[in-house]
This record gives structure tokens, sequence and C-alpha cells, in this order.
């Protein structure tokens, strides 16, 4: 069994933050409420992660909104002028909106609903900045990660995609080979449609299957488009998945993926939403095992990319149990300085909880499991739907890659 190793150090970490940026808000009874961001941040600030100059501290730094023009190398012109429209959700054209994926139950409108996308896009371009000019080594914008945008249509939560404006912008300044890792529990389908057909970027995402969660697609079939055969990597998890199988699929199939591709700075969405609490989804993965991918992916950053790593944030919808605790961990190991899974929530933090929410907070922050997983050189059962699973996107992606196919239908444990 397999444990996570040490975080190497860094050298200059940012958060690109601003509480203004909280006003990304589809209102009080949707899932994707904006306190989750601040309570993160309260933690983190709470438990000593951030500092300005300090060695191992996150220095937190602000940025602006993306431009109509930044927005527009992605997005069609369409789609930014129909959420600019947005001024008065009481008055708006629902009928002329609806096509843009917009006034729809996941994506409902609000007053100022442009600038606060663009606040968030503009984050992400300033992370991607940072990191590709080498002023930072890790840079993060726990806020970013609305990695289903697509082009002509906002979708899943999501107005306009950060992730595919900073990867643009990375390419534009000179990136040849860019690494795009999505480990939100929900595929990532606007990034990998968006650059399907471009050969200098990887687009690899560990999701819940399609058959059970939205937005139904990311199968291991699904390798890229015909000019790019190989640029997307996808492995469709059973539902149920915990931990120790997670684990398992992400060193069997996205970590050979990654070294073989040798990329030269990673972008990662980091959702949080496959915990086993979480109110939209059907993984069983604990806090625990979501630090342990964190630190999985600070250690392939340095290791495939002299350490140059943007993160975002993403989904996740348990907004005081989990959220907090596990982007709390996520900012500290981009700090290099990761935090101890049993330390104790500080009270000050659990008071701030109860006044914004009314709901008790957790009191450590670990759940208390010890996350490991079986390698998978020492057995495979292809009877399980996990071990199927994977070996279904080794298949599919390993031969694009160059890498030895030996494994895919061979050896049961059984």
């Amino acid at each position: 069994m397999t444990s996570p190793s040490a975080v190497t150090s860094c050298g200059r970490t940012t958060a690109v933050f601003d509480p203004r940026w909280l006003t990304y808000d589809f209102g009080p009874d949707h899932p994707m409420a904006p306190v989750r961001v601040d309570l993160t941040m309260r933690l983190a600030e709470a438990l000593g992660v951030f500092g300005e100059g300090t060695d191992g501290a996150l220095e937190v730094v602000a940025a602006k909104p993306a431009s109509l023009e930044s927005l527009a190398t992605v997005h069609d012109p369409a789609l930014i002028e129909a959420i600019g429209s947005v001024r008065d959700p009481a008055h708006a054209d629902l009928e002329r909106l609806q096509p843009f994926g917009l006034g729809t139950a996941d994506n409902p409108l609000f007053a100022g609903m442009h600038d606060a996308a663009a606040q968030v896009v503009g984050a992400t371009l300033e992370a991607c900045r940072q990191v590709w000019t080498g002023e930072s080594a890790h840079s993060i914008n726990i806020a970013g990660g609305l990695h289903h945008a697509m082009p002509e249509r906002a979708s899943g939560f999501c107005l306009y995609n950060d992730l595919a404006v900073g990867i643009q912008w990375l390419l534009d300044n000179g990136a040849q080979r860019v690494a795009y890792l999505d480990v939100d529990v929900h595929h990532g389908d606007g990034v990998e449609r968006i650059f399907a057909d471009d050969p200098r970027v990887l687009t690899v995402s560990l999701h819940e299957s399609g058959t059970t969660l939205f937005p139904g697609t990311g199968f291991a079939a699904d390798v890229g488009g015909p000019g790019a055969r190989g640029s997307a990597l996808n492995i469709a998890l059973p539902a149920r998945t915990s931990d120790a199988g997670w684990l398992r699929a992400f060193h069997a199939v996205a970590v050979p993926v990654l070294r073989a591709w040798q990329p030269e700075i990673l972008v990662t969405q980091q959702g949080c939403d496959g915990h086993m609490d979480d109110p939209l989804s059907h993984l069983m993965l604990s806090v625990d095992g979501q630090r342990a991918t964190y630190l999985a992916i600070h250690d392939l950053a340095h290791e495939l990319t002299g350490g140059r790593w943007v993160a975002t944030g993403g989904g996740g919808y348990a907004l005081t149990s989990v959220v907090p605790r596990a982007w709390a961990h996520l900012l500290a190991v981009v700090a290099g300085r990761p935090l101890a899974p049993d330390l104790a929530t500080p009270e000050r933090w659990r008071a701030q909880v109860t006044e914004l929410t009314g709901e008790q907070a957790p009191f450590r922050l670990t759940d208390g499991r010890r996350p490991a997983w079986r390698p998978w050189a020492e057995g495979v059962n292809l009877a399980t739907p996990l071990d199927a699973a994977i070996a279904a996107s080794r298949a599919a992606a390993f031969g694009l890659h160059g890498l030895e196919r030996e494994g895919f239908e061979e050896r049961s444990a059984g």
C-alpha cells in the first residue's frame, strides 16, 4: 500500500484573491454559495497559511477583472454581450438569454453577473501570469475553476471559463505544452472541448462516470479531437469510489500519461465535490484523501514542470463541513507548508461559521482516514467496476502517448 510523500520547498507562492469576488452569487438557494470561499479564506488565515514575504506562506495578491478582449480569446462575442446585458434580472429577456445557458436553474440571473464572472477570470489570468513569468512558483485562485462554460454558452454554474482563458493566455505567451488536470467530481467538459484540437494542451479529467452524474460526458474513449488525438484523457470512476480507488486510478492512469507528456506548466482544477458528504455527487472521498491528492499534484509539478503550478478551486457544495477544510489544506500545500491533518480548527473560525451560516463547524481538519492505495502493478481484477474503468482509460490513452501496453487485459487478482 502506498501513501503520499512530503512536499518540496517552493519559493514565493501567491493566492490571488479579493473579497469583492464573492459577488459571484446565484442567490440564497443556489448550491454554489460564495460563503464556501469566504469560510475557506477565513480558515486558512486563522491557521497561518497567509503571510507577505514569509517563507512557506502564501502572499495574497490582487488582480484586475478580465477584459472583453481576454474573454473573447475563448468565448463568442454573443455570449459576452448576453451576460453583460443582465443588469436588472427582474426585467431580463429570458427567451433571448436561455439559449446562452442563462436564466436557468443552474445559472439563474443576478445583477452584475458579467462583472463578477470577469473578476474570477481575471484572478486566474493573474495566477497564470505570476507562474509563467516566474514571479511565483505556484499561484492559486480558490474562487476559480469554472470548467463547464463553453465558448457559446454558460453551463453548470459556470458563466465564463476562467481556466480556458488562462490556458489560452499561456499559449499566446509562448507555452507549448500545457497540462490541465481536473479532479472535480464532474467531467471538465468545457476545457476539454475548447482545446480538443490543440496539440499543445493535454486535458486530464478524473470524475464520477457520466452514466450517473452531470454533464454525462468524459468516457475513456474520449481522447481528443481529430486534429490532436491523445490531447484528452478521461478516467470515469464508478459511483461510490472511495479514497483508495480514486488514488489507485490517479496513479495508474493520470500520472504515467503526465510523465510521458512532459508539460511545461501544470494548471489544475481542484473541485472537492467528490467528498462523501457532498450533496450533488456519489463518490466517497474524504478530506484526507483529497489532501493526499494535493500532495501528489504538488510533487508532480516539481518533478515535471520545475514547480510551475497554477491551481484553482471548483465544485464543492458541503459549504461548511467540507469545502473550507479541503481547500485550507490545498492552500497550505500550494504554499509548500502542508497542514497536519489532525489539527484542530481554530475556535475563532468555528464561531464565524456559526455566525455566518447558523451551522456547527467541524472541530478538526481531518475525517480520520489514512489514505492509501494498491498500485496497479501489484494486481488487477477486471471483474470490479473500478479496475475495469482504469483499464479502459489505459487502453484508450497509453498507446497514443507511447506507453507500454502490457497490463490491460492481464493479471487477474482473483
